[in-house]
């Protein structure tokens, strides 16, 4: 069972994903306003039922960031050994795992435009995993972090480039531009560890293959992710976790090879599916 945030007619719901049109289940659910809220109270599994019993009833519909309301979101950056030697600074592999938030407002949905501003063109893909916590936890042993996690998505993580070059010793500035970066289509509730374990990530930019990876090659596998995260904070149901982009990024071609309007850029992952998203100038 999948399930999305979305709209029609400028309405927003959340529902089931089918392969014919959505089913809507926030009406039912008035104590759950939103998806966010619904995975919080433990609900998936209700959603799961409800979804069993009734009809597909929209078709045509707009897709919204997944979860819009969430609160916290931690990204894993230069987490694969490629993208470390990427940097070409001659640096050892990192004993810890670099860290930096970012916020929901800088996420679009699926099909939407990743908007590139006007004060950069250097407008950039990322590919990842993204995780969604369930279970609330604190200095969380490695071992049992998977039972932390309720449901899993896609991410493209759009960085504008140069910003993140702003500063010594942050990238924020340059991760939170506005729909710069998308989330969806669907959270996928995550009952087998196969659904991480065997996953592999593919980024194209208009058919191209960019990216194309296997989460097994994380230098931070998500295990180790939740246990180091939960030691210095304690994680919350609704928390998103981003794992980690692999090799690929068009800032490391040479020349750099940057997002342009009339782009359309796909990360699939085998055990999610596919975010799309085109890619136009802010106006």
């Amino acid at each position: 069972m999948k399930f999305a945030s979305y709209s029609v007619d400028g309405q927003g719901y959340y529902g089931a994903v089918t392969e014919t049109g959505m089913i809507p289940l926030s009406p039912e659910f008035p104590q759950w306003p939103s998806l966010r809220d619904a995975l919080v109270a433990g609900g998936l599994d209700a959603l799961s039922d409800a979804a069993a019993a009734r009809e597909v009833t929209h078709g045509d519909v707009s897709f919204d960031m997944v979860l819009p309301d969430t609160t916290r979101i931690l990204c894993v950056g230069v987490n694969f050994p490629d993208r470390n030697a990427e940097y070409k600074d001659g640096s050892d592999l990192p004993k810890h795992m670099s860290l930096f938030p970012r916020f929901a407002s800088g996420f679009t949905g699926h099909d939407q435009p990743l908007v590139r501003p006007p004060e950069s063109p250097q407008l950039d893909y990322e590919g990842e995993v993204a995780i969604v916590i369930g279970k609330a936890g604190r200095r969380i042993q490695a071992a049992d972090a998977y039972g932390h996690i309720a449901a899993l998505t896609i991410c493209n993580e759009g960085t504008i480039r140069d910003w993140v070059r702003h500063a010594k010793f942050n990238v924020t500035q340059g991760k939170n531009w506005d729909n710069s970066g998308a989330m969806g289509p669907w959270i996928v509730p995550f009952t087998d560890a196969a659904q991480l374990d065997d996953a592999r990530i593919i980024t194209r930019v208009n058919g191209e293959v960019r990216q194309d990876d296997v989460l097994s090659r994380m230098m931070f596998p998500i295990r180790e992710q939740i246990a180091y995260i939960s030691t210095f904070m304690t994680l919350q149901p609704g928390d998103i976790i981003v794992t980690g982009t692999p090799t690929g990024a068009g800032a490391r071609f040479d020349p750099p090879v940057f997002l342009a309007p009339g782009d359309v850029v796909e990360v699939e992952v085998n055990t999610i599916g596919t975010l799309r998203n085109p890619v136009k100038d802010e106006t």
